[in-house]
């Protein structure tokens, strides 16, 4: 199947809630867990436990597992093995973004078939020129996953870059979204070009009408996006979002139920 069937089936089942697998050092603490890579293993897998076949989607930040080195990415292909043996999609959150044969690498190591890093789809950059991201893309398009690609992240420095007005009077943004849409043109149910934009940025100013992709919309909760926020900024589009949670559903483990009854309470709210 295409990445877009694989994520209609998906929300289809289980609703579009993306939830991430973040282990920051104060969420280890406050699982009672050592800041090592047991403990990170620990955190990772009852995550993947409590997440496996109950949501669309699932996004395990890179950063902090490869802060620990060579044996925290061992458990992050663990992470995407089990989690893609559950059903579940697996996102990558790993934001590449190169040019040429580095780019090409990061392609294959992130969506080539049979590469224990590589999931469902990645988080990939486009600040070196959109298409700087044609290995990623080419890639994607040919394994049958997807990319999504920053276009409005909720950092208040993004701004500086991503709504900058270019000499044709498109913001930066704006152009991304353009290029996104161009590639996803013409596929059904969904194209395998995804946008970042995030759930708390106030407002959009960009037009996302004709863009025919999913919509990562990251700051859902914790962060303090709510669902008003997200039919604010997304209107009509909604049916293409999936919000994402991430430390407002981590809050409370350990415990696997506890986990599992707070991502059908989200589920729920949206």
């Amino acid at each position: 199947m295409t990445f877009g069937e694989k994520l209609a089936k998906a929300v289809e089942a289980h609703g579009p809630l993306c939830v991430g697998i973040d282990p920051h050092p104060s969420l280890l603490e406050a699982w009672g867990l050592s800041p090592t890579a047991e403990g990170l293993e620990r955190f990772a897998l009852t995550a993947v436990e409590a997440f496996g076949g109950q949501v669309a989607m699932v996004k395990p930040q890179a950063a902090f597992f490869e802060a620990h080195g060579s044996r925290g990415v061992a458990v992050l292909e663990r992470v995407i093995a089990e989690l893609r043996d559950s059903g579940t999609l697996v996102l990558v959150d790993a934001k590449r973004g190169d040019i040429g044969s580095t780019m090409a690498a990061y392609a294959q190591a992130y969506l080539g078939d049979g590469s224990p890093l590589a999931g469902d789809a990645v988080t990939v950059s486009p600040y070196l020129g959109f298409g700087s991201l044609q290995p990623a893309l080419d890639t994607a398009r040919a394994t049958g996953r997807g990319v999504f690609v920053l276009a409005l992240t909720s950092n208040p420095e993004g701004a500086q870059v991503q709504r900058a007005v270019a000499p044709d009077g498109r913001t930066t943004a704006q152009t991304i979204i353009d290029f996104a849409s161009a590639r996803n043109s013409g596929i059904s149910p969904c194209g395998d070009v995804g946008l970042v934009v995030g759930a708390t940025i106030g407002e959009t100013d960009v037009d996302l009408s004709g863009f025919n992709g999913p919509i990562l919309a990251p700051g859902f909760g914790a962060q303090g996006g709510s669902t008003a926020d997200l039919k604010r900024l997304f209107g009509p589009d909604m049916r293409n979002v999936f919000p994402t949670s991430s430390r407002d559903v981590l809050k409370h483990g350990p415990d696997v139920s506890s986990l599992v009854s707070a991502v059908r309470r989200v589920q729920e709210s949206l």
